[in-house]
């Protein structure tokens, strides 16, 4: 739906007929049904209410599916040769304090041409 406020004064009172016309056409349609009508905005009554879980039915959730991750996992050979936990690489202090001084030449000089 489109802001009210960037509507003309011709749209908005089209809008206001248009919904008039809405309300009486409800109006008649009520009055051969015999019920109110919905126009589908309204959350139907009788809707059940969601099922919660116990802890103790997560708890045979979570210890099933452990099982189920530890098959997998024991089902895999571990591969020949490679490490599995590959070495972190360290940055050197001075690779570091390079890219410091890259960082605050650049700032430094956004901020000149900001001033200038």
């Amino acid at each position: 739906m489109s802001n009210l406020l960037s509507l003309s004064a011709a749209q908005l009172n089209r809008a206001a007929t248009l919904k008039d016309r809405i309300e009486a056409l409800s109006q008649q349609l009520t009055e051969l049904l015999g019920s109110p009508v919905s126009n589908g905005a309204a959350a139907p009554a009788n809707k059940p209410a969601r099922k919660q879980i116990s802890a103790a039915g997560i708890a045979r959730i979570k210890a099933a599916q452990k099982a189920r991750w530890a098959k997998v996992h024991a089902a895999q050979p571990a591969a020949a040769g490679v490490k599995t936990a590959a070495k972190k690489r360290k940055m050197s202090a001075e690779g570091r304090a390079r890219i410091v001084a890259a960082v605050k030449a650049r700032w430094a000089k956004v901020k000149k041409a900001k001033k200038a």
